[in-house]
C-alpha cells in the first residue's frame, strides 16, 4: 500500500460511498453495515437497489446478525441518479446496465455472487468477500484509518 494520499482526498472530508445491487437486500446491505461498522463515522456509507425488493434477504440478516451488525432498520431504497451524483464512489454490485449513469462520478464494479436464497455457507463465503474488500476501500479512502479486527476474525 502506498503512503501516498488518494487523487481527491482532501483532509477533513468525510468520503460518501453508494453500494448499489439489484434489489438491495443482500449484497450492498452487507457492504454499507460492514463500512458502517469499520469507519466508525469517518466515511458515510449508503446502499441501494435498481428494483429493491421488500426487504433484505433473511439469510444474508441471519449471517449479518450472527456477526452482530443489526439489520433490523434496513429497508430496501431505489437507487438514484442524484444518489449517485452526491457521492464521491458509487459501488455496483451485479446491478449492470441498469444502474444509472452520471457523467463525472466515480464507479467501481465489485463481480460478487448473489446471496439470495443460497445456503448458509454460502452467504457466508460472499460476506466474507464483502468484508475483504470494504476493509480495503476504506484504507484506500481514508489513509489514516485504524481499522478495528474483521468481524470474521481475519486481520
Amino acid at each position: 500500500m502506498s503512503d501516498q494520499v488518494p487523487a481527491g482526498h482532501v483532509p477533513g472530508h468525510v468520503p460518501v460511498v453508494v453500494f448499489a445491487c439489484r434489489a438491495n437486500g443482500g449484497r450492498s446491505v452487507a457492504s454499507r453495515l460492514l463500512a458502517e461498522h469499520y469507519a466508525g463515522g469517518r466515511v458515510v456509507a449508503l446502499s441501494a437497489g435498481t428494483t429493491p425488493g421488500d426487504r433484505v434477504h433473511p439469510e444474508v440478516a441471519r449471517v449479518l446478525e450472527d456477526l452482530g451488525l443489526d439489520t433490523s432498520r434496513e429497508s430496501p431504497r431505489l437507487l438514484t441518479a442524484e444518489m449517485i451524483a452526491a457521492s464521491d464512489l458509487a459501488v455496483t454490485q451485479g446491478c449492470g446496465e441498469t444502474c444509472p449513469y452520471v457523467p463525472g462520478a466515480r464507479y467501481r464494479d465489485w463481480p460478487l455472487d448473489d446471496p439470495k436464497g443460497q445456503d448458509e455457507a454460502t452467504v457466508r463465503r460472499i460476506v466474507a468477500d464483502i468484508d475483504t474488500r470494504v476493509r480495503d476501500l476504506l484504507v484506500e479512502l481514508v489513509p489514516d484509518i485504524d481499522l478495528p479486527p474483521s468481524l470474521l476474525g481475519r486481520a
